[in-house]
This record gives C-alpha cells, structure tokens and sequence, in this order.
C-alpha cells in the first residue's frame, strides 16, 4: 500500500547557501505555459476570496488573482473589466458617452465605472472631456454635459503610439490629468498621470503587453466555451477549468474544445492529485495543472468520499509527469504556514494557489463580523451547503427559504480570523520562500527544487518545529 505524505510529514534538510541575505532571492516562476509571474502566489476562485480587488491586489504584488464563477456571467466580466481597467500603459477602450446626456447622468456613470472622466463623442468624433472637477460645484445637474465640459479646441491631446516619456512630458508640460490619443482624427486611445503613477508604484506587478494587470477566470464544465469567450473578450489573460475531480471525461472534452476556439489563450486545469492525470490532461491540451483533492480547510471531500491523496505526495506524482511535457502546476490548498509555500514549491509546483491563506483580508469579498470580541471573515468552501444555497439565490433573484436536499456537499462555511491588508499577506509569504530558497542552498525557484532533499519526520518531530511556551497576547 503506498504511503501519503503532506507538508508537516516533512522537512527540508538545510545545505549552504550562496546568498548574503534572503532578499536577494529570486521568486519568479512560470503560471502556465506562457504566463510568468514575478511571486508564485495565486488567488483561488472561490467566492468569499477573490473578486477585482483581490485580484489587483495580487497583480500589483507580482502574483494573479482568479476571479469566481459563482456568479452570473455578466458580473463575472465585469470583474475581469475592473481588473483590466485598474491600471495600464495606455487605456485602450475609455469610457466614452455621447454629447446628449446631462451632468448627472454623467457623474452617475463615472461613480458607478469608477472613473474621475468621460471622453464625450458626437456620434464617433470626440468633442471634449468632462471630469469630476466640471461638476464640483454645479447646482444644476439637468444641464448638457456640453455645457460645462472641456471642449475640444482647448483639449491636449497627442497620436497614438506616442512614447510614455513624451506622454510624461506633454503631461508634465499643460499640467494636465488626461491626454486623449488620436489617429486620423479619430479617438484611439487614453493616458492618464493617475495610470503612470500606479506603473511606478508597483514595478513588480503583473502585466500584460499593454501594461494591464493580468488576470486569471475560472468556468465550470456547463458553459465552458460561451464563458470563457465572454471572459477573454473582457481580457482575461488566462482561464482555469475549475472541477472538483477534472480527471474525467467530460473535463477532457472541455479541453478539446477550448483549445480548437482559443488556441492561443492559455487554459490551466483541475482539480488532479495524480499521474495518469496528469499526463491525459496534457496531452488533451491543458496548458497548466492545478493539483489538490480534498487538502483545503473548508473541503471535506475526503471525509464525504474517502477519495484524494495528501498533498505533497500529490504534487510528486503530477510533477514527475508534468516536468517532461515542461508544464507547471499550481499546488491549491493545504497550507497553514510559509514554510508549506516552500515545500509545495520545492516538490515542484511552479506556483501555490490559495484560498485560507488570502480570505479574511480587506480585499476578500464580505463583510467583518465581530464575535466575543473578535474580528472574523466568512470563508467558504466552493462546495460547501452555503456556497450552493447563496448560488441559487442568486440565479432565481430571491430569498430561497427551503432545504436544498439535493446539493451534495463537499465543504464547511467557517470563520477566519480577519488579517487586514492582503499585502502584508503577501510579503510574510515571499519573505518566508525567499528563507526556504536561502535554506536549500539555491538561488532560485529552479535552484530550489533541484537541490530540495526531504526528510520525513515523526509526530513528535513536527510537535518541536513549532513554537512552545505561554503566548504574550491573544
């Protein structure tokens, strides 16, 4: 009988280390095929985890975030939208309305895009700009917006393909906020001082081609093509086929299709926790793997179905397949510590995509509840009664007051503890692979993983790696 091993069945036996700090470590790595990351961290699909601020939170650090699918297509893409529109070198697409609407109609607009300006056309021709300082003070909001907007005589604005330091000059120059960009008369595009700040602000961020931060989508097996066609016209850099159990036949169709409609788009599948899946999904197309069964603390899959294989043994069997076909995975749940990020990533997982460690932050979806003094998050599994209850509320639109006793549930609703900003989050992460990086001896992800030696230990063994003694404070 094979023997399973998780993260505190083990540790890494420490070797001499080139680096004279652990700063100096370098965490790049590679989502799927052709998506890189500068930090390993990936937010999880789940509801109460990751909605557009998550994932800009996660992009500007150097990470992705997965936006949910439970919910309508339509709010699914309009998260993807938010995400894209967050930030970028140029604004490709900018919100534009036409020259009939009155001054509240277009303050509504700009409040519920969140956007400080309109670019304002006359059927296809830009005529002016108006900005949240044209209607500071106006009492009348019943007024056109040409009345009060910037008209196009006094506007600056530049060609289409111009340098971002001639951007910053012009900018700089006119002590303007916005530069319209223009091609044979026509409106192409837009750059904006807030957007340039934001690429200074965070030089590690994920981005796309033209500056955007990526952006991750997840479909299930019902719609998956009409989804993702919707999600990848909105911008998603890459999508994820989120199945409990993808080994099947039906998710090894979805790949087919998916890639014969968006061959050049990147698809990352799962749930897997074996080799021989790992080998049919590849060769079906899958451009990168995402493994666990049952290893979250709000999955009960293995209690419900006795099926699923501990976790780090799960990436060594999908990774000794995955490396000759040079695919990466992704290990999804499990982890409890930075030092599990580190052995996930040292048993060859590329990245770790997570739920526990990012839920009960600011930026994960839900409100703060306080209980006995306490501050929590809600925290769900995909799964789980709850999830599939407030699920089909939100497809009927209305209050479902009956037993849903035909959900089979795989998962638990808990509370978290609430942790504040998920940046610090996320450094507490990279700062503790960068230490397990240090400690095997390497300078990379990829040094780490070759020279990564396990050990496996006793209960008691794991009992003296963490910390004894009275606590300070609670």
């Amino acid at each position: 009988m094979k023997l399973g091993l998780t993260f505190s069945d083990v540790l890494l036996i420490p070797k001499k280390t080139p680096l004279r700090s652990r700063a100096e470590a370098d965490v790049k790595t590679k989502f799927t095929r052709n998506i890189y990351l500068n930090i390993p961290l990936v937010s999880s699909n789940m509801a109460t985890v990751t909605e557009h601020k998550m994932a800009i939170s996660m992009a500007r650090e150097g990470g992705l975030g997965v936006i949910h699918q439970f919910n309508t297509l339509e709010e699914q893409v309009e998260e993807v939208k938010k995400v894209k529109r967050s930030t970028s070198y140029i604004i490709d697409d900018p919100i534009c309305v036409q020259s009939a609407i009155t001054v509240g109609e277009a303050a509504a607009i700009m409040k519920t895009e969140g956007v400080t300006s309109l670019l304002v056309k006359q059927v296809d021709e830009l005529i002016g700009i108006f900005t949240s300082r044209d209607y500071l003070f106006e009492e009348n909001l019943n007024k056109n917006i040409t009345e009060v907007m910037t008209p196009k005589d006094k506007l600056v604005t530049a060609p289409y393909g111009i340098e971002l330091r001639r951007a910053k000059e012009i900018l700089h120059k006119h002590r303007i906020e916005k530069l319209p960009l223009l091609e044979n008369g026509k409106l192409r595009g837009l750059i904006t001082t807030k957007d340039l700040r934001k690429l200074e602000q965070w030089p590690n961020a994920s981005r796309d081609k033209k500056g955007r931060l990526l952006v991750g989508a997840a479909v299930g097996v019902k719609d998956t093509i009409e989804r993702s066609k919707a999600l990848i016209d909105a911008g998603a850099d890459v999508i994820i086929l989120d199945i409990a159990h993808c080994h099947s036949e039906l998710a090894i169709l979805r790949i087919k299709e998916f890639k014969q409609h968006f061959p050049h788009i990147d698809l990352m599948a799962g749930n897997i926790a074996t080799a021989d899946a790992a080998k049919d999904l590849i060769e079906e197309g899958a451009d990168g793997l995402k493994i666990g069964i049952g290893p979250s603390a709000v999955c009960t899959t293995r209690i419900m179905s006795g099926a699923g294989v501990p976790q780090l043994t799960a990436i060594l069997d999908v990774v000794s397949v995955a490396k000759w076909y040079g695919i990466p995975v992704s290990a999804d749940g499990g982890m409890q510590f930075p030092g599990d990020v580190v052995k996930a990533i040292s048993a060859g997982a590329s990245t770790i995509y997570s739920g526990s460690f990012f839920a009960g932050t600011d930026e994960a979806p839900g409100y703060i509840i306080l209980k006995d003094g306490k501050r929590y998050k809600r925290y769900m599994g995909s799964a789980s009664y709850d999830s599939n209850h407030e699920r089909k509320e939100n497809a009927e639109g209305r209050k479902v007051k009956d037993k849903l006793n035909e959900v089979y549930v795989e998962g638990v609703s808990i509370l978290v503890d609430y942790k504040g900003s998920v940046n610090e989050v996320i450094r507490g992460l990279v700062k503790g692979l960068q230490s397990g990086i240090s400690y095997c001896g390497a300078l990379d992800i990829k040094g780490m993983q070759e020279n990564a030696e396990f050990m496996q230990i006793t209960s008691a063994g794991w009992e003296e790696s963490k910390s004894r003694g009275a606590k300070l404070s609670e």
